[in-house]
């Protein structure tokens, strides 16, 4: 007996060593991290808002942490592809990525994806929201947005909407309403928003919901009427456009946003690290300034917060992607 206690404390002893060496390793690391370049993965295309925020983040933590923070666009598969390259990157804090509402409605629009987004991904903060604001052609007689659900409701069908493409923030937000208003307007999908506002400017489509930064000059100019923003608050930019919920609607706020992650199993002492190097770049003057300029609403969040976000946003698709039959093209 006395001999098993004592090959007991003995193993104990070994396995208590072993385990201060890992930790003390682990600290090291940490503490030496940043020691190379971070690789801040864009998931789409180059040029446009995402790109225009993610540039700007990465340029200023390079500034904060004295090294380089390098922006790496990798479009493909709907966006999936640059959330699968992070999910399968080393767990060190070396990659990270830039995601828009993908990470949420991924699960509900494709049936096989090669990552887990709520297991191989871990959270580190919502990074910034752009404005959506619901549009019509000048010929659609709707003056509010009451009267454009009137008039929906009344000819079932005869109005269209158009989108940046299946599965987009421009498809979902519609859909989103005609569930909340019990309406039926038919979807018609572009190759990107741009061409679906162009589409909107000829009458092709009679809705459009899109971010307001890209169609508040066209709605200054008269070419297309805004009847009301989906957010909390008014945009700067169409100060006289009220919001969803002032004009009569509630659950109806649908903005862009965007966050950053980086792969399950990252030490949380260089998750922190990260965490607070993004919260203190988002509060920037500098940042803030050059980011609200451009219509970006910079914010920032615990991990924990954007990944019940995350949860949530995924939830409150999942009906509305159900009940219209989304599939992705």
């Amino acid at each position: 007996m006395k001999f098993a206690l004592k090959k007991m404390i003995c193993v104990c002893g070994v396995v208590a060593t072993a385990a201060a060496a890992i930790a003390a390793s682990t600290i090291a690391i940490a503490q030496a991290y940043p020691s190379k370049p971070i690789r801040m993965i864009f998931p789409f295309p180059p040029g446009g808002p995402t790109d225009l925020l993610g540039r700007a983040i990465a340029q200023k933590m390079s500034d904060q942490m004295g090294q380089q923070v390098v922006a790496d666009n990798r479009p493909g598969a709907g966006g999936n592809l640059g959330l699968d390259l992070t999910a399968k990157s080393p767990a060190d804090g070396y990659t990270i990525v830039l995601t828009s509402p993908l990470i949420a409605l991924a699960p509900l629009l494709y049936s096989k994806l090669n990552y887990d987004p709520f297991k191989d991904l871990q959270p580190l903060s919502l990074v910034a929201t752009i404005q959506n604001v619901l549009l019509v052609h000048p010929s659609v007689p709707a003056k509010t947005l009451k009267e454009l659900i009137q008039i929906s409701s009344k000819n079932p069908g005869k109005l269209s909407y158009g989108s940046g493409g299946v599965g987009t923030t421009t498809h979902l937000a519609p859909e989103l309403m005609k569930s909340l208003t019990k309406t039926n307007i038919v979807h018609v999908p572009y190759k990107g928003s741009g061409q679906a506002l162009i589409g909107l400017m000829g009458g092709d489509v009679d809705v459009l919901i899109m971010a307001v930064p890209a169609s508040a000059p066209q709605v200054q100019s008269g070419k297309v009427r805004a009847l009301a923003v989906l957010s909390d608050k008014r945009a700067v930019a169409l100060p006289n456009v009220p919001t969803t919920k002032e004009a009569g609607f509630e659950g109806l706020e649908v903005p862009i946003w965007y966050g950053i992650l980086t792969t399950t199993g990252t030490p949380k002492d260089i998750v922190a690290r990260l965490h607070s190097e993004l919260v203190k770049a988002l509060t920037s003057t500098e940042l803030k300034e050059r980011l609200t300029t451009a219509g970006i609403e910079p914010m920032n969040s615990t991990p924990e917060q954007f990944a019940a976000f995350i949860r949530s946003e995924n939830t409150r698709f999942a009906k509305v992607i159900k009940d219209a039959g989304i599939k992705p093209e």
